[in-house]
Order: C-alpha cells, then sequence, then structure tokens
C-alpha cells in the first residue's frame, strides 16, 4: 500500500458477488484501493469511477477472491492495494496483511506491531477504516482473550471469514 492521499482517484469499479453478500470492488492507476460488502460501516457511497469489470486489479481481485472462496490462494491475495489512509492508518494496515489464514491476533498486538503499544484504540480506529475488506484482513483482529468483536462488514460476516480460513 503506497498512497496516502485521502481524495483518492479511482479509474475504474465494479460490482462482485461473494457468499457473505455482493462487494463493490475499486481501482486507482496504482492498484486496488477499496473492496466494500453492502451497507459495510465506513462504506464510501457511490464512487467517481465508471464501471470496469475488466480493468486489470479488478480482474486480479476477482479471480483472488473465487479462489479464497474455495480455499485454494495459498500465497495470499497479490493483488498491488493502493489504499487511501493516513501514515499510521498505512502502518495498521501492513501489519494486518502479515497475519496468515487462519490464524488471529489481538488489537494490542497490532498496536505493539506498529510501534504504539498504547495506542490500542488508535490501532483499532485504523482497522476498523480498512477500505480493503478480505484483502486486508481485518477479520483476523479479535478482542482480549479472543473475544469477536467489531468488524465493519458485520460479526456475522467476521465469524464466516474466519471459519472459512480454519477449514
Amino acid at each position: 500500500m503506497t498512497h496516502t492521499n485521502v481524495r483518492t482517484r479511482w479509474v475504474a469499479q465494479a460490482r462482485l458477488d461473494s457468499p457473505l453478500g455482493p462487494l463493490t470492488v475499486a481501482a486507482t492507476a496504482q492498484g486496488l484501493g477499496g473492496l466494500w460488502f453492502d451497507g459495510q460501516r465506513h462504506h464510501p457511497g457511490p464512487l467517481d469511477a465508471p464501471l470496469d469489470p475488466q480493468q486489470r486489479f479488478i480482474v486480479q481481485a476477482r479471480h483472488e477472491l473465487a479462489c479464497y472462496w474455495q480455499r485454494q490462494l495459498p500465497n495470499g491475495f497479490q493483488v498491488p492495494l493502493d489504499a487511501a489512509g493516513t501514515p499510521f492508518q498505512q502502518a495498521v494496515w501492513r501489519v494486518l496483511c502479515t497475519i496468515p489464514a487462519g490464524q488471529t491476533c489481538s488489537y494490542g498486538a497490532v498496536a505493539a506491531a506498529v510501534g504504539r503499544p498504547n495506542a490500542v484504540r488508535a490501532a483499532g480506529a485504523a482497522i476498523g477504516r480498512n477500505p480493503l475488506s478480505i484483502i486486508v484482513p481485518c477479520h483476523r483482529v479479535l478482542g482480549r482473550q479472543g473475544s469477536l468483536t467489531g468488524y465493519a462488514g458485520g460479526l456475522e460476516r467476521k465469524q464466516s471469514l474466519l471459519a472459512l480460513e480454519a477449514g
């Protein structure tokens, strides 16, 4: 993830079906910038981008998501990412990308991994603002003692994603 400008310049968007409901996917010229479930908190609303399901990052994301749903994505997502966020958000999202499928960690561990062990709430806020559901795996972050807390796409989806990855 390289994009830090909060005003994203979308070049394409598309709608995707998933086992957990419809998704909107959006790309910049540098990579995938957004992937949101319908009704997800912090969804940006209508995007100023043409519908282009054949845009290269969208095609790659659609293929990789299809493999993910079939549990056939052994090397994780490889689509280039270009999510807009603050430097702190970017750091948190990079940490999320290091959590392997089938594993989880705590909000405190994420805060510590970005070098801010006392910024657990700020890390939680950054996790909640993740614009790349599933691909940047914020669903792998759990509360204290492994409690299932917070997911912008809804706790039922979080539980389903964790169950899928657990095999």
